[in-house]
């Protein structure tokens, strides 16, 4: 793992940053590929998304991007965690008034993928824990990830890759890190994260591949009882790209219906550089 801390190689933090502190900041999980980040430009547009609706300024594209190759070089697949706080602060919430903002990026290895995901599809679970509800928030990929924690502390079973978590009403939201998409067979329905979750970088994709396709794809309210009337199921991140589910809670799902040209070309567009 390498670590720079605002562009320089160090892993010491001040206990008084605010990420620390509060959770006041963001991070963006990005791919690495041939010694560069996959699908920079929804990455930074995120970033960018996220700073402005905290409050917080957001670095210099060009600079970052530096930073990033400085961080990247020698790791042909790796993948690159940005973490963007509002920097030192005094005692209480209310945040100063010209913050200025710490840059941590953090490199490690692609993890390996055990579970035969691509090919074979993977199980998921739901989680007891439910997803928090805050519009304020509700997209962006804020520090304060507690409802995630808990929810992946609720099994340890290794086949199981994921759990999917609910709002307090019923409602889906998503995986503990992944985005859900359903296939009835004629288009996509993906939950909205409007009032929770977060827009993932490759949700974004895939609902642009579909639309480029001639796919419709439908930002709707899901429950459990329309995930086991679905033809096909699949989940997307940053870092595993598409995993098609091939059980959920106990219900198996038949692969082959599922619209593998689409999931190809997401596949394929989710770890190119760029």
């Amino acid at each position: 793992m390498r670590v720079l801390v605002d562009g320089r190689g160090q892993d010491l933090l001040e206990v008084v940053d605010r990420g620390l502190q509060y959770g006041d900041g963001l991070f963006e999980t990005i791919r690495l590929r041939d010694e560069r980040p996959c699908q920079w430009q929804r990455h930074l547009d995120r970033l960018a998304c996220g700073a402005g609706r905290l409050g917080i300024p957001s670095p210099d594209p060009k600079s970052l991007a530096a930073e990033i190759a400085d961080a990247a070089h020698g790791l042909d697949d790796g993948v690159l965690k940005l973490i963007l706080t509002r920097g030192r602060g005094g005692r209480g919430y209310r945040p100063p008034d010209s913050p200025q903002p710490r840059r941590i990026l953090l490199t490690y290895p692609l993890p390996l993928d055990p579970l035969g995901s691509w090919e074979e599809g993977v199980s998921v679970r739901y989680c007891r824990t439910p997803a928090s509800i805050n519009p304020a928030l509700a997209g962006i990929k804020h520090l304060n990830r507690l409802d995630s924690v808990l929810g992946s502390r609720e099994w340890s079973d290794p086949t199981i890759a994921e759990g999917l978590m609910l709002d307090p009403s019923g409602g889906v939201v998503g995986g503990t890190r992944t985005n859900l998409f359903l296939w009835d067979g004629r288009r996509l329905l993906t939950p909205p994260v409007d009032r929770s979750g977060i827009a993932g970088t490759r949700r974004a994709l895939t609902m642009d591949l579909a639309a480029q396709s001639g796919l419709d794809c439908v930002e709707s309210r899901l429950e459990p009882a329309d995930l086991s009337l679905a033809r096909g199921l699949f989940l997307t991140n940053a870092i595993v790209g598409i995993w098609p589910v091939r059980e959920l809670a106990g219900h198996s799902f038949d692969l082959t219906r599922l619209p593998w040209s689409l999931l190809d070309a997401v596949r394929q567009a989710a770890q190119t550089p760029g």
